[in-house]
This record gives structure tokens, C-alpha cells and sequence, in this order.
């Protein structure tokens, strides 16, 4: 064997070992598993309002879940139980769920559609002329609403389509909220 041909064998051994460690290099790249856990993609949260004044009492819990579809929408469920008092007039329990739907166009703005469907008790007292009677109902709610969002808080208002001033639950359609979620 002479020196020329040895030289083109090492090169072509040398480029024949860098294919092949090339190739094995990529094929392990290719292999990785990413796993999806479903949890990993679920924020809970949702809202307490308490509201005291002269002989008027609000207090409310409604937790929620969400599931992040992706980084722009996201669904859930929520709970809601309430207690409403009015001193010498009523007391009203409320209790429900709603179904939730997120979506962020962008980061900062969030826009929410929320199904809320709750059953109201209310007794009313049998003072101030009137006599004692009880009132319950179920009562659905679609909001629609908007709100600037920063971190896991949203600040915003939303507006039940469905409200009606005879029959609807709260005196108006338009309401305030803050969602946190964690």
C-alpha cells in the first residue's frame, strides 16, 4: 500500500465516522418524549365578596377551575354559594355552578364568556305589612365581559345578555369582577 492511498482511506474512514456519529447525534434528538401532564395545565381560583352595611349582609364564595387549552384560550367550571340578608325583609341562599370560557387576544386582555345557572331561596319576613312568604327559582345568567389582565389577576366588567329587570337575580346586568387564578 502505498502513502496516497492510505491517506484517502483515513479521510474516507474520518468522513464515514463523523456520518455516522452525525446521523446518531440527530436520531437522539428525534426520540425525545415530551410528556403532557394534564394538571400541569389546570389554575384554580375564582372569588369572595363579603358586603356588610345597617342591616344588610352579602357574603359569597365562588371557586373556580380553568384547564389552559393553550396560551390563548382556556375553559373551566366554577361553584357559587351565597348568603344575602336584609334585616327585617329577607334572607336568600344562592348556590349553582357556571361554565367558563377564556380567551386572551393578547397578553394583557382578557375576554370571558361565563353560562351561570343558580338556584335562589329566598324566605321574606312577615314584617313591615307584608306577610311571610318564600320565593325560590332558578335563574340563568350569560355574561360577557373584558378586562386587563397582569400576572394571575384580572381586573375588568362583564354584562349578563340574558338580564331581565322582572325576573334576573341581581338589580342589574353590569357587574365589576376581579378573577385570580393560581
Amino acid at each position: 500500500m502505498n502513502k496516497i492511498q492510505f491517506s484517502i482511506d483515513c479521510k474516507s474512514f474520518f468522513v464515514i465516522l463523523t456520518f455516522l456519529f452525525s446521523s446518531y447525534t440527530i436520531a437522539q434528538q428525534t426520540y425525545v418524549i415530551q410528556k403532557n401532564n394534564f394538571w400541569d395545565k389546570v389554575q384554580f381560583g375564582g372569588g369572595l365578596g363579603v358586603g356588610i352595611g345597617s342591616g344588610y349582609t352579602d357574603i359569597s364564595v365562588m371557586p373556580s377551575a380553568i384547564y389552559n387549552v393553550n396560551e390563548i384560550v382556556a375553559v373551566g367550571v366554577g361553584l357559587q354559594f351565597g348568603y344575602l340578608s336584609s334585616k327585617d325583609y329577607y334572607d336568600s341562599f344562592v348556590y349553582g355552578g357556571s361554565l367558563i370560557a377564556l380567551v386572551n387576544p393578547i397578553p394583557e386582555i382578557q375576554l370571558s364568556a361565563e353560562l351561570e345557572q343558580v338556584r335562589v331561596n329566598t324566605d321574606y319576613d312577615g314584617t313591615n305589612y307584608r306577610p311571610a312568604y318564600s320565593d325560590n327559582f332558578w335563574n340563568t345568567a350569560l355574561y360577557l365581559g373584558a378586562g386587563y389582565r397582569t400576572g394571575n389577576v384580572t381586573i375588568g366588567a362583564r354584562y349578563d345578555v340574558l338580564f331581565n329587570e322582572e325576573t334576573s337575580l341581581y338589580g342589574s346586568g353590569f357587574m365589576p369582577f376581579v378573577r385570580v387564578y393560581f
